[in-house]
């Protein structure tokens, strides 16, 4: 089989995603399924719409034209702030996007008209992650504005915590979301339909027990894909870790210093070269590399430890004599890892199929 590759478990990314919407369907709260980390894939929008999922989101357009095209039949959302040089792909193809400025929002207004459609907008806030929002003494002035575009429908609001900065959601920035929504409301005599309460690392926070307020939705993709809490990276109970891993070939074995010798100056990446001694180990190279994937967020067995990595080359100590050449060696991956793996060419992609529940 082709090397490198990620095998991909349907049923095991379905299991992730039913549970995690069943578990937030008790707090009030639905799930737009990420899909960004997996470049669009319809195998895995399929699956998780049949998990129940409400909505698909992406960051790129490129990915939801991508999910169109096969024809997956969900509602899709563009999660990062639209470019206005792709205005008229985002109301042609995404049926709402995240925004936070009025510029952008007036260039979708006049993309949406000429092609007779209506596109959402949910306005998102910055409530101190310090990456895309809205200032909340700024939001009701940009409600305004927004409201007087033609061809724009205001779904609601958002916002996006525990990535740029970490700050992790909880109680307080919770209730302050929610409280400006009821503000909204109140000011404009309407009634918001999604309050979006952020990403993966706020199930910690949805599912403590907490008032949820009037948060109604989560955008949720590392959680389902990799069964693991953004915040801290521990495992959620119940869900699978595995659904998708890295296999990589072996292409050289052999006993080896562990330090190397002569002159020694920067690395290809600018990294500074191994400093302890642990005496002749067995080095083994596997063809994948900084090119492909991040190696720093690969997790090899027991027994296997990873060295280092120039852009094709992968070099671990294998831990107990030489590999055969052709052998495969299997990794776990953290979300950089998964996103730089699913981007690159050279790795291919092997999905299994869902078995029908």
């Amino acid at each position: 089989m082709t090397a490198p590759r990620l095998e991909i478990d349907l049923n095991k990314i379905y299991h992730n995603a039913r549970t995690l919407v069943d578990r937030l369907a008790d707090r009030g709260i639905s799930v737009t399924g990420v899909t960004k980390a997996t470049l669009g894939s319809p195998e895995i929008a399929s699956a998780l719409i049949r998990a129940g999922v409400t909505a698909l989101g992406d960051s790129r357009i490129e990915n939801i034209e991508a999910m169109r095209r096969a024809h997956v039949p969900a509602s899709m959302t563009l999660i990062r702030s639209p470019m206005i040089s792709q205005a008229e792909r985002v109301v042609t193809h995404a049926d709402v996007s995240l925004n936070t400025e009025l510029d952008v929002i007036s260039r979708l207004s006049f993309a949406a008209k000429e092609a007779r459609r209506t596109h959402g907008v949910v306005l998102m806030v910055e409530l101190g992650d310090l990456r895309e929002g809205i200032m909340p003494g700024d939001l009701e002035n940009t409600v305004r504005e927004t409201l007087r575009f033609p061809n724009i429908v205001l779904r609601g609001i958002g916002t996006n915590l525990a990535c740029r900065s970490g700050v992790s959601p909880d109680a307080k920035n919770m209730a302050e979301l929610s409280a400006l929504a009821d503000s909204i409301d109140a000011t404009f005599g309407s009634t918001l339909s999604i309050v979006s309460g952020g990403n993966s690392g706020n199930l910690t926070w949805a599912l403590s027990g907490e008032d949820t307020g009037r948060i109604n939705d989560l955008r949720l993709g590392e959680a389902i894909l990799l069964g693991r809490e953004t915040l801290h990276r521990q495992p959620i109970d119940g869900l699978h870790t595995d659904a998708i891993t890295l296999i990589a070939e072996v292409v050289e074995s052999k006993a080896k210093p562990s330090l190397p010798w002569g002159e020694i100056a920067q690395t290809a990446f600018g990294e500074q070269p191994p400093s302890i001694d642990r005496g002749l180990i067995s080095q083994t190279i596997l063809a994948i590399g900084q090119q492909d994937t991040d190696p720093c967020g690969l997790h090899a067995r027991p027994g296997i430890t990873i060295l280092g990595a120039s852009s094709d080359h992968l070099i671990v100590d294998s831990g107990g004599g030489c590999l055969c050449m052709g052998a495969e060696m299997t990794f776990q991956l953290n979300y950089s890892a998964l996103v730089r793996a699913m981007t690159s060419p050279f790795v291919a992609k092997v999905v299994n199929r869902l078995i029908p529940v």
